[in-house]
């Protein structure tokens, strides 16, 4: 493959990821499925996708994206009762989703140089990301807005750790197991349909 097609391949993935990233943050249900107080987040599948296919910069860059939705539909479509007062701020909105990129691509790249196993380099570096995302949003609302966070979940502000960590059980476990599944399906196909490949990302 030429590095001009390699170019092209690139630009249009590119362009695809941060137009399925838009539609997913501002669309019901395709990237958020409300549940109590809290979403169930099927997004950031798009972000490792981006890390692991592209590469750790752009798999930052749409994270970034993603981040700056997530403030935008905050402020004009909030989907629980924390989202405005939460995820208004672009430490707990947009830094999560930057970091997800960054492990991605990190811990692919670190994997698959080591040892050329593209399923497993992909899953693991899937899952880690996914509960990147995950420990960082809950930590940062129950580090920031403790009092806001705690009555939200009809808890305490000494329980709300306990509660957080049940959170994590039910929405993070799921979000990682839904990532490790469909991430290397995605990824194959984009490698199978670009003729770009785990190697030429490096």
């Amino acid at each position: 493959m030429s590095r001009t097609n390699s170019k092209a391949y690139r630009l249009t993935i590119r362009g695809i990821l941060i137009a399925i990233i838009m539609v997913q943050s501002m669309v019901p249900f395709l990237g958020y499925i409300p549940l109590f107080a809290t979403s169930l987040t099927i997004i950031h599948i798009t972000v490792i996708v981006a890390a692991i296919t592209l590469g750790t910069k752009d798999g930052m860059l749409i994270g970034f994206i993603w981040g700056t939705l997530t403030m935008i539909r905050a402020w004009t479509m909030p989907t629980t009762p924390l989202d405005t007062l939460i995820f208004t701020n672009p430490v707990v909105s947009v830094l999560p989703r930057i970091c997800v990129g960054l492990v991605a691509g990190v811990v692919f790249t670190l994997l698959y140089k080591k040892t050329k196993k593209f399923y497993m380099a992909t899953a693991v570096s899937a899952a880690l990301a996914s509960l990147t995302n995950t420990v960082l949003v809950l930590g940062l609302m129950g580090i920031l807005y403790t009092g806001p966070v705690a009555e939200a979940y009809g808890t305490t502000t000494s329980g709300l750790m306990a509660v957080l960590l049940t959170i994590v059980g039910t929405n993070g476990i799921p979000e990682m197991i839904a990532a490790i599944i469909i991430t290397p399906l995605i990824v194959k196909a984009i490698f199978s349909a670009t003729s770009l490949s785990a190697d030429t990302r490096l």
